[in-house]
């Protein structure tokens, strides 16, 4: 996605698509796989049980939340991680942090006044 293009997509409409990337076993298992480095499409689809254009379609998702990088060189696809959309997600995770740290020293404190 051209740069131009980034910028005019709303924080809003990038967490949406983030969510929506992260939401599918497939695309998580793809960025796993890319936790390690550089792959060639096909090297990605090997592992599933699905067509190509099938894991071309999770990529592209993976592509307009900007979790990966795809370059092309001729007919070879090469993709690479772009764990930096995580950070928004991230920021947005931590304002609702305390609602399971309160619930769970709550339980904690339940929990140790019932040992006594």
């Amino acid at each position: 996605m051209p740069s131009s293009v980034a910028k005019r997509i709303s924080a809003e409409d990038r967490l949406d698509r983030l969510f929506h990337a992260l939401s599918d076993r497939t695309r998580r298992a793809l960025l796993r796989r890319l936790e390690t480095g550089p792959a060639m499409v096909t090297e990605l689809a090997a592992p599933f049980r699905m067509s190509l254009p099938a894991v071309s379609k999770h990529l592209r998702v993976l592509e307009a939340a900007a979790l990966i990088k795809r370059r092309v060189d001729g007919r070879i696809h090469r993709c690479s991680l772009n764990a930096a959309p995580l950070e928004e997600a991230e920021r947005w995770l931590e304002r609702y942090r305390f609602f399971w740290t309160d619930r769970l020293a709550a339980l904690a404190r339940y929990a140790e006044g019932e040992n006594r």
